[in-house]
């Protein structure tokens, strides 16, 4: 009987033990498709992205990321007649602190909500110069800086080797001045 008991208190003692761990430190990469919304969909194609982070877990629910996105999207036809250019695309890098809550945290399918803000640098290129610039110009670029934040959700997938495979996608709020850019990365990748 006494045994049953210590194999009983050991058996508690390692369920209570695994429950309590987590991967303190977490890192991601991943790639996919981007969609200009509202205004900015009237405008832009819809893109591409990539994105790095690395961040800590607080908590089994809880952690933080310091995510670094790149997205890529072409000007439309509609703008490019508009403005008497012949192409053109914008390019959009975001350094954000992101927190992240997990909301199924030790199931295989893990649920989360993400969002944050951070700095946002924005290039306009164009292939040729627009109507009325210099015409020895082969190309004219425009870049602004601007704050900006993100709001969304994901799915992540564990595997027995700590890595997740994931799917999110999140809404992209940047200011500027008198307007804004939206924009809906969707993003496949891995988490670790």
């Amino acid at each position: 009987m006494k045994c049953l008991t210590y194999i009983s208190i050991g058996l508690l003692g390692a369920c209570l033990a695994n429950a309590q761990e987590f991967q303190r430190f977490t890192f991601d990469a991943g790639a996919g498709f981007t969609q200009p919304v509202g205004r900015t969909e009237t405008l832009l194609d819809t893109g591409w992205n990539a994105g790095l982070g690395a961040g800590m877990n607080f908590t089994s629910t809880f952690g933080a990321m310091l995510q670094v996105n790149y997205n890529d999207m072409g000007i439309n036809n509609t703008t490019l007649n508009n403005l008497g250019v012949a192409g053109g695309n914008v390019s959009i890098w975001s350094f954000t602190i992101d927190p992240r809550v997990h909301l199924t945290p030790r199931r295989p399918v893990d649920l989360y909500l993400v969002g944050g803000g951070g700095l946002y640098h924005r290039e306009l290129n164009y292939t040729a110069a627009p109507v009325g610039f210099d015409p020895f110009l082969t190309g004219f670029t425009s870049s602004v800086n601007r704050p900006g934040y993100n709001v969304g959700a994901g799915i992540a997938l564990g595997s027995k080797w700590h890595a997740k495979f994931f799917a999110e996608a999140r809404w992209n709020h940047m200011f500027i001045n008198n307007y804004h850019d939206d924009w809906v990365p969707v993003t496949f990748g891995v988490t670790f």
